[in-house]
C-alpha cells in the first residue's frame, strides 16, 4: 500500500478514536483474564445473567449451571478455574456440591458462595468447608468482580 493511502487511512482512523477506545479497554481486560474459566451455579436466571455479563466483559469465560447436579457435573468435566456458587438451590444445595468438591479434588477449586441467607452459621459452616468467599445477597457486581480477579489473579 502506498504511503499516502496508510497516511489517509490512519488519519481517518485517528478520528474514530472514541469508537475504538472501548475494544482497547477491552483487549486489555481480556488479557488480565485470558484463559480463565468460571462457572456460575444459581437458579435464578436474573443473576446468572447479570453475573455472566459482567465477568465476559472483564475477558473470562463464563460456563453455566441451573442446580446443584448441574453445577456439580459441569465443575467436575469443565474443571473451571473458579465456581460461583448459590447455596440454596433444586436438587442439591450449594453446600453439597461445596462438600462433594472439597472431599472429591486433590487441588482444591476456588469457590465463592452466594446467598441470601443473613445466618451466621451458614457462613460459618461454608468456611468450616474451605469457601474462597461468601457474599450476601443482594450484592454490587464490583464487589464479585474484586472476589473473583483477586482470587484468579494472585
Amino acid at each position: 500500500m502506498p504511503a499516502q493511502k496508510r497516511a489517509k487511512k490512519a488519519a481517518a482512523a485517528s478520528h474514530d478514536a472514541p469508537e475504538e477506545a472501548p475494544k482497547v479497554v477491552k483487549k486489555a481486560a481480556v488479557g488480565a483474564a485470558s484463559g480463565k474459566r468460571v462457572l456460575l451455579v444459581d437458579d435464578d436466571t436474573e443473576i446468572i445473567e447479570s453475573m455472566r455479563t459482567v465477568l465476559e466483559s472483564r475477558g473470562y469465560t463464563v460456563l453455566t449451571a441451573r442446580d446443584g447436579n448441574q453445577g456439580l457435573v459441569m465443575a467436575e468435566s469443565e474443571n473451571p478455574d473458579l465456581v460461583v456458587l448459590d447455596m440454596m438451590m433444586p436438587k442439591r444445595s450449594g453446600f453439597l456440591v461445596l462438600e462433594k468438591l472439597r472431599r472429591s479434588r486433590p487441588v482444591p477449586m476456588r469457590v465463592i458462595m452466594i446467598t441470601a441467607n443473613e445466618g451466621s452459621r451458614h457462613k460459618a459452616y461454608a468456611e468450616m468447608l474451605g469457601v474462597d468467599d461468601y457474599i450476601r445477597k443482594p450484592f454490587a457486581m464490583d464487589r464479585l468482580l474484586d472476589s473473583v480477579d483477586r482470587l484468579l489473579n494472585s
